[in-house]
């Protein structure tokens, strides 16, 4: 599991080993450096001309400790201090000592110029308030002179909680952070302003991350593979599960197709569609593993039997928006009494009936809107979701008691009680019609072998962008299409298991 504090998180963390370890503040700083300069060094940068630009705090003192070091080992090194030197903090009044000591001189501020490397230790993650005036300026500047662009920790800019960049930011090619990649270098904007991003130990105690829930992860590939439903030798097709899924209005058989694919590969054991009758001899030809069941008008007692007989529900892809549609979906949530997972128009759907959220079984749904959708569901604007998402994401799952997936760039998952979930597989292939399809068959395909709703969602949505990485390796950037999604979940469930 992967930690992604944001840096008031991050900041309790080294608070926890300065007190609590008798871990004494210099040496954290001291130990950041010093794997800062061994990262760059790593990467053959060219130290002949190389200027480091420092806040007032402790991401200054990082920055001149750096500084001293490069010029130990013979680099040009040149400091600027842009910060208010009556507000360093006694670590940097120290490491500026140091420095001096060493031979460094200081300037005052910074004007653009070009040198071989160009560090920013302005403010890393200690932002808390917007960048403006003499800092934009400065900023700037150093986006607009020459050589490689390193950040301290975070670019100086960018808001560690929620990726975002207010005015402006350092625009890095490289981040070296110290001890946990910080969550708004993973998020959007602020992967951007991050580039490459390299993790250093620095004997940060984090043991205390996993009591604190509103920490985010992410998963790495041992996790996934430890979360895999059990395959038992002694079982039957009955044993993974009963799916139903409702999907797929009049024209819209491939929704119907996909998600009950991606079911059927994830290892759900028996898998019937209810679907449009336009859709019947489509889906029987496409995927005849299934069971295709497919109504003209809204039967209730039909549908009624058949959310009896499943273990799992999946509605909403490809469903429509009519009358008839809206009484599909009225019906299920009313009566379905297992784990269902609600996507696409099934949202569209519930934006604008609201009232058939009111009675949901607590802890029993899983949404997986993206951004439009979470939108409108929310009544907030795309541009707020980016800029809170977090918070609206927490504040929307608590309030309805569900597990709810916003599908996005950076796909982040709530459900009351549990670590925020930030997903960092899959990559811009994928971003295809039908690819959503896929992941609520995914997830949906989990919840029939009887994991968790948050599980599910988590391990769901790692795979499917496991898979999508795995295509675009087949494929490249631009011809991957949902059903390569949907048959690449073999490949990584082998090699997972394997």
């Amino acid at each position: 599991m992967r930690y992604l504090p944001d840096g008031r998180q991050m900041k309790a963390a080294d608070g926890y080993t300065i007190r609590e370890k008798k871990m004494p503040s210099l040496i954290l700083m001291e130990r950041a450096a010093r794997t800062f300069v061994e990262t760059v060094c790593e990467t053959d940068a060219d130290l002949s001309d190389v200027c480091v630009v420092c806040g007032s705090g402790n991401n200054g003192g990082d920055g001149f400790a750096i500084a001293r070091l490069l010029l130990e080992r013979g680099a040009g090194v040149s400091a600027c201090m842009v910060g208010n030197p009556d507000h360093c903090t006694e670590e940097t009044k120290r490491q500026i000592q140091l420095f001096r000591e060493a031979g460094g001189t200081i300037e005052e501020g910074f004007t653009e110029r070009k040198c071989s490397l160009l560090i920013d230790a302005i403010f890393g993650a200690g932002l808390s308030r917007r960048v403006e005036g003499h800092y934009l300026e400065c900023i700037q500047a150093m986006n607009r002179s020459e050589g490689k662009k390193v950040a301290v920790d975070v670019p100086s800019g960018v808001s560690t909680s929620t990726g975002e960049v207010v005015t402006d930011a350092f625009r890095a090619e490289l981040t070296v952070s110290f001890q946990c990649e910080k969550l708004g270098c993973v998020l959007y904007p602020g992967k951007e302003f991050a580039g490459e991003v390299k993790v250093t130990d620095i004997g940060v105690d984090v043991s205390e991350m996993p009591g604190d829930r509103d920490v985010a992860y992410a998963l790495e590939q041992e996790d996934a593979a430890k979360m895999l439903p059990k395959r038992r030798e002694d079982s039957h097709k009955g044993t993974y599960g009963k799916v139903l899924i409702i999907a797929g209005s009049k024209g819209m058989a491939g929704a119907a197709y996909l998600g009950a694919l991606a079911a059927y590969k994830t290892g759900a054991g028996l898998v019937q569609i209810y679907t449009s009758e336009d859709n019947r001899a489509v889906l029987q030809t496409l995927l005849p593993e299934a069971i295709v069941r497919c109504y003209d008008f809204f039967d209730e007692r039909e549908l009624l039997q058949l959310l009896k007989w499943a273990d799992v529900v999946s509605i909403g892809s490809g469903l429509g928006t009519s009358d008839k549609s809206r009484r599909i979906l009225q019906a299920t949530l009313e009566n379905v009494e297992v784990p269902c997972v609600v996507d696409a128009d099934g949202l569209n759907l519930l934006s604008a009936h609201s009232r058939y959220m009111k009675n949901l079984v607590r802890g029993q749904f899983i949404f997986t809107p993206h951004m439009k959708e979470m939108s409108r569901i929310t009544r907030k604007s795309v541009e707020e979701l980016r800029n809170s998402r977090m918070e609206i994401l927490k504040q929307f799952a608590g309030e309805y008691d569900v597990t709810c997936v916003l599908k996005d760039a950076r796909t982040c998952i709530f459900s009351p009680g549990e670590h925020p979930f930030v997903n960092l597989s899959g990559n811009a292939a994928m971003a295809k019609a039908g690819s959503g399809d896929v992941l609520a068959g995914v997830i949906t395909g989990l919840l029939a072998q009887k994991m968790s709703c948050f599980d599910a969602a988590v391990l769901g949505v790692y795979l499917h962008g496991l898979a999508g990485d795995e295509a675009k390796r087949e494929k490249g950037s631009y011809s991957v299409l949902a059903r390569d999604l949907a048959e690449n979940i073999g490949t990584v469930l082998k090699r997972l298991e394997e």
